[in-house]
């Protein structure tokens, strides 16, 4: 894939008068996206676009990572998985509603994210990608050996969708949908306050530029844990919404291969972009869901694809469109 600071060259330096037509042109794409949400469980299947909704937000908060903060993680996983497991535990076990449910997956995902970004950040480059993989099979070697929480290799299993506040039932597909759409929104425009926030800009001058951010003042090792730990919440947001929607945890969701899927999703979509990480988890998700016929031969496809991408347009989908008309997406 193309060096990041070259996907951000055409965002920089931009004038005013461009600027503003940026900001527009993201507007009317925010609200088609909110268009599109509100027709598509009329036109589609309502869990499969829960499903794409679930790892859109994961490849979001992946790309916040490694798009923005520079930093390579191969065990993204761990968070996306244990929020998994444990809104998926307190639902069923202690019968929290689901919006308490996904906010404790979220808030142990995001306490995850800081035990295990405090150790990582030591490092740099493919000692940091190294470290993060050996704390994620460590997770997922916890929740293999640890079947009274996790149910071990039959996962967690029934998990109640429960009511809204107590009062809305999100028994019926369509009903829980409203909820993802709004979750997902929420955390799409999140992720956009992030980026282009001065924590945002401080965060890309690390990733092009650590020992000059460091010259002129700034820590670069807090910038980093910060990202770390929003990314890692950000991830539990989407392992517990997850967890809901299918009403199912399983080692599948800290399994090392969920990490390299969400890679795949953000590189296939386009790195540094904001709206890469969903057509990535579209085309994706959309594969494994119509050549599931195919069996393990899915993956071989998946790999073709990939290919295909780095040799051809190695900005990724949006990033190939973002070149061509000339405005960063």
């Amino acid at each position: 894939m193309a060096d990041i600071a070259t996907i951000d060259a055409a965002a920089a330096p931009l004038s005013d008068e461009a600027a503003r037509a940026t900001q527009r042109l993201h507007r009317a794409i925010m609200i088609g996206l909110a268009v599109a949400l509100v027709i598509a469980p009329f036109v589609a299947y309502p869990v499969f676009v829960m499903k794409v909704l679930c790892f859109a937000l994961f490849a979001l908060a992946f790309n916040l990572l490694l798009g923005y903060g520079g930093l390579l993680s191969f065990g993204h996983a761990a968070y996306f998985g244990m929020a998994s497991y444990v809104c998926a535990y307190v639902a069923k076990n202690w019968g929290l509603t689901p919006e308490l449910s996904i906010l404790l997956g979220t808030v142990v995902a995001a306490g995850l994210g800081a035990l295990f970004g405090a150790l990582a950040i030591r490092r740099q480059g493919i000692y940091f990608a190294m470290i993060t993989l050996a704390l994620a099979q460590m997770v997922f070697f916890f929740s293999l050996q640890t079947p009274r929480f996790t149910g071990g290799e039959d996962g967690i299993q029934a998990v109640p969708r429960g009511r809204l506040f107590g009062v809305i039932d999100l028994a019926d597909d369509r009903t829980l949908y409203w909820l993802v759409a709004a979750i997902f929104m929420a955390g799409l425009l999140a992720i956009y306050r992030i980026i282009h926030s001065p924590f945002g800009q401080v965060c890309k001058a690390i990733r092009d530029n650590e020992p000059r951010a460091i010259s002129l003042g700034y820590r670069a090792n807090q910038y980093k844990l910060a990202v770390f730990v929003l990314s890692a919440a950000l991830a539990g947001l989407a392992g517990s919404t997850k967890a809901i929607v299918f009403q199912l945890a399983s080692l599948t969701d800290v399994h090392w291969s969920m990490s390299g899927e969400v890679v795949l999703m953000t590189l296939v979509g386009g790195l540094g972009t904001v709206f890469g990480p969903i057509a990535g988890a579209i085309v994706i998700v959309s594969m494994q869901n119509y050549l599931a016929s195919l069996g393990a031969w899915v993956t071989v496809v998946q790999g073709v694809i990939f290919v295909i991408c780095v040799l051809t347009f190695r900005e990724g989908i949006v990033g190939v469109i973002s070149k061509w008309i000339k405005k960063p997406l």
